[in-house]
């Protein structure tokens, strides 16, 4: 039993972060999976990896629900924790973009059972008959749920799909630009309509609605780190299998900035400032500053 759940333990964390959002709600939720895996008696079970799949999606469901309540009550955007992974995810352009932080916005406007049957369907190619048990539904049902999600979710994902290496070329400009509070240098890089996202959970100082346009977003960033008149630093990190920054102020750790990059500009700038979002991120990896 103990080798099954290890042998299967990233793939339930994969599932319950995309569901939730939340690395440490999904880190809940697998020890949940385990304590309802280890009262299950081995030999009423057919297929390992579909029982524990099917308890972590219950439980995420669950978990979700109750996590919307919260989300309701947040302070200015809300934005999914970000999870490091290792720099080579970034060069598998399918598996980078499932966990980027821009779909994981889009799933965020699903309703909890369509995006279940999404991750599930989409993203692990598990059978309809399969996510029917998980979610409760009849395989019918499944089916035209998946078509729903998968509709709304392609009216909405990012238009194209960007490599590691342009993204991290992008990103450097971007630290070259404000490291040196370059504002024109800012507005090369965005695009027209960028959107940023900044996210502090009424805890950090952040915008408590999305910032639109480059023009705005240039000042918005170079008249914030004047009006503080603090030392801005940053450092590559691989977040949610693309190339990001982590953002030091006066030498100390103070967030993590996810980026979309469309045509060769910066489209989204996804900025987590909310430390109880940024533990694992500061634990889990020496952020060396550049």
């Amino acid at each position: 039993m103990i080798e099954a759940f290890v042998v299967h333990r990233n793939l339930l964390f994969t599932v319950a972060y995309e569901m939730l959002g939340s690395a440490a709600d999904a880190e809940d939720v697998l020890q949940e999976t385990w304590l309802r895996w280890a009262e299950v008696d081995p030999d009423q079970v057919r297929d390992e990896r579909a029982y524990l799949v099917r308890i972590t999606t219950r439980l995420s469901l669950n978990r979700l629900r109750t996590m919307k309540r919260r989300k309701e009550a947040y302070v200015g955007p809300w934005l999914p924790e970000p999870l490091l992974t290792a720099p080579d995810v970034a060069e598998d352009v399918e598996l980078a973009e499932s966990v980027s932080m821009a779909l994981m916005l889009v799933l965020e406007t699903l309703a909890p059972t369509e995006r279940a049957v999404f991750v599930l369907r989409e993203v692990f190619e598990v059978g309809y008959d399969e996510i029917a048990e998980a979610v409760g539904k009849s395989p019918a049902a499944v089916r035209q749920i998946a078509h729903r999600a998968r509709r709304h979710v392609d009216a909405r994902r990012p238009r194209e799909v960007v490599s590691a290496r342009e993204t991290r070329a992008v990103l450097e400009s971007f630290q070259r630009a404000l490291a040196g509070q370059d504002l024109q240098g800012l507005l090369d890089l965005l695009a027209p309509d960028v959107v940023l996202l900044s996210d502090g959970g009424g805890v950090k100082q952040a915008a408590l609605r999305p910032v639109t346009g480059a023009a705005k977003v240039s000042r918005f960033i170079v008249g914030g780190i004047a009006k503080a008149a603090v030392a801005l630093s940053s450092a590559p990190v691989t977040v949610n299998g693309n190339p990001a920054l982590a953002l030091h102020v006066d030498g100390l750790f103070d967030g993590v900035m996810a980026v979309r990059v469309e045509g060769g500009r910066i489209a989204g700038l996804y900025y987590v400032r909310n430390p109880e979002k940024l533990t694992r991120v500061e634990s889990e990896t020496p952020l060396t500053l550049r």
